[in-house]
């Protein structure tokens, strides 16, 4: 699975290609990428103007709601990494070992992987 941080987005509206090379790669295959609810508020300012490619990407992305149980688990994966950012734990607890994240955090993702015990691949934007 592909999981996209708010630097995916952000990459998007600044038009790079290979972010929306990689999310239509992963939507031929039948797989639906995925982010959080908590990274839509980072990065939505409304949708139109620069951000249209960004509301392009987004709308072949599932959005998981950033719930009680999704919020427990970025709480308690805080706790363990000792980091402090509650959105890239809730990027991280989307992933599963073997995925995919593309973000413009590397290193605070890779910490929090760490603490969560899984392996993924980060790839920068």
């Amino acid at each position: 699975m592909l999981v996209l941080d708010a630097g995916a987005f952000l990459a998007a509206e600044r038009g790079d290609r290979d972010v929306v090379a990689l999310v239509k790669r992963e939507r031929l295959a039948n797989r639906v990428p995925v982010t959080s609810g908590g990274v839509v508020a980072q990065v939505w300012r409304g949708g139109h103007g620069r951000q249209v490619p960004l509301a392009r990407l987004l709308a072949g992305v599932d959005v998981a709601p950033v719930d009680v149980a999704l919020g427990r688990r970025a709480g308690v994966l805080l706790a363990r990494s000792g980091q402090s950012d509650p959105i890239d734990a809730t990027v991280v607890c989307l992933a599963s070992d073997g995925d995919d994240i593309l973000t413009s955090d590397p290193g605070d993702l890779r910490g929090l992987a760490e603490a969560a015990g899984i392996h993924i691949e980060l790839i920068p934007v």
